[in-house]
């Protein structure tokens, strides 16, 4: 099986009739646009199993999310607003320096296997 990374806005050709582009991304979720002719089927694979039809052999089960990932959402965005707004007027004191550090450790939860207060090199 061809695995290819694209970018949001490239695509990729299948023999010389079909095109798939990458349109957007958000999340753990990407819109594909599939142009192909009436006679291709495209089906989700969702939709042929519960039809029925059997799961392709080269399909995997991939983790949701990459054990370091982190999903982005609202809370993240307002620690990162927090993290910036306090590395502007850091100027030393113990206290932002903790702030900051609680920050940091919403946004980026230490691996339990790690020593607190200590950044990983993998």
């Amino acid at each position: 099986m061809l695995c290819l990374g694209l970018n949001q806005g490239e695509y990729l050709t299948i023999g010389s009739n079909v095109v798939v582009q990458l349109d957007r991304i958000s999340g753990d979720r990407c819109k594909l646009v599939i142009e192909a002719p009436r006679e291709v089927p495209v089906v989700r694979g969702k939709v042929l199993e519960r039809e029925g039809g059997p799961r392709p052999g080269c399909v995997y089960e991939a983790p949701r999310y990459h054990k370091r990932e982190i999903p982005w959402d609202r809370s993240k965005a307002q620690a990162l607003l927090a993290m910036r707004s306090l590395l502007n007027r850091m100027d030393g004191r113990d206290g932002d320096v903790q702030a900051l550090r609680r920050q940091l450790n919403h946004m980026f939860p230490p691996v339990q296997s790690e020593p607190p207060n200590q950044v990983s090199n993998g």
